[in-house]
């Protein structure tokens, strides 16, 4: 009887590791809670470090995963209970399924912006989060203030979620930096005479290429970066956005008024992966991502047999690095299959 993989999450990650899976001869049922695959790449406009447009690699995704996955749109499990040797999933709309393999792939949220009320998000029209400005992008419209005016100088707030006590996250999303020089490459297209900043407590260019567009953004852009932490946030008459800045390279307290100030907000774990993690009996770290049961040898693995794990329910991943981990996750799930 063949047997089958159940991955929840029709993410990057889910998506890689269905076609992966598909590709090793497995049944593949990718189940997917909206009404459509791709996560937050549908939501992006360009992709670092070359800009590339979000929808090639989504189209190319999709294009891979083909007709050979029985994805179910709009369906989660509501319970997942272990058997012997499978597993029982009740998904939403009330059926029942067997498997014989579960592939965590559920993704992460986007840290909300509002908690650091200090920023004003949510409260000053011209504050956004960095998800906000790749909606703008996306658009395919010109970069206005809430008014309708082009800015004129706009504010880059790193870290915002991240690397954080007061709200819990002591990691590092790994995204964020490069993230922030992208968006201000691309308003200084759009906008070339605009003034750009970019706060930071250090920057953190990870992988290949990080570093260059790092450089092109100061030496052919004339990127402003300022290591300051931003302490305060208000609004004036007209609507712009006063900056209370602690420079700490130099330990003086800077002001500065914004047209537009850009939060570059963090990875968070869903709700949704901790709930499925104790419906499952595995863990999760310290950072509240899924716990790998090695972090060398079985970083694919739960500590449940038969309970994989990839992308970013268990950390902070770029996509090309999520795309990486869900084609090992395919192999680790296919030769369980085999050996089971």
């Amino acid at each position: 009887m063949a047997k089958s993989i159940v991955i929840i999450g029709g993410g990057v990650a889910g998506m890689t590791a269905a076609s992966r899976l598909a590709d090793l001869g497995e049944k593949v049922i990718l189940l997917e809670k909206e009404e459509e695959i791709g996560g937050h790449l549908r939501n992006w406009d360009r992709l670092f470090p070359n800009r590339r447009p979000g929808y090639e690699v989504l189209d190319d995704l999709i294009e891979t995963l083909g007709n050979r996955v029985d994805i179910r749109y709009r369906e989660s499990p509501v319970m997942i209970v272990p058997l012997q040797s499978s597993f029982l999933i009740e998904l939403q709309s009330g059926e029942k399924i067997t498997c014989d393999a579960v592939l965590l792939a559920t993704g992460f949220d986007l840290f909300d912006a509002g908690k650091k009320e200090e920023y004003g998000y949510g409260i000053y029209d011209n504050v956004i989060t960095s998800a906000d400005l790749e909606l703008m992008f996306r658009s395919g419209k010109p970069i206005t203030t809430a008014q309708g005016s082009v800015p004129k100088r706009i504010g880059f707030v790193h870290c915002v979620g991240s690397r954080d006590e007061k709200v819990g996250n002591l990691y590092c999303s790994k995204v964020c930096c490069v993230t922030g020089v992208k968006q201000a490459i691309e308003i200084k297209e759009q906008i070339p005479d605009a003034e750009v900043f970019g706060f930071y407590m250090d920057l953190r260019m990870y992988d290949r290429h990080f570093e260059e567009m790092y450089y092109e953004a100061q030496q052919k852009w004339d990127i402003n970066f300022l290591r300051g932490r931003v302490s305060e946030c208000a609004e004036n008459q007209d609507h712009a956005v006063i900056l209370k800045i602690e420079d700490t390279l130099t330990s003086r307290p800077l002001r500065m008024t914004v047209d537009l100030l850009v939060l570059l907000v963090g990875f968070v774990p869903k709700p949704e992966t901790t709930r499925l993690a104790t419906m499952l009996g595995i863990g999760v770290g310290e950072d509240c991502f899924l716990a790998s049961l090695d972090e060398h040898t079985r970083f694919n693995h739960s500590a449940k047999p038969g309970v994989f794990i990839t992308g970013t329910t268990k950390g902070t991943f770029t996509i090309s690095n999520t795309i990486a981990d869900a084609g090992e996750a395919a192999i680790q799930v296919h030769n369980y299959l085999k050996n089971h």
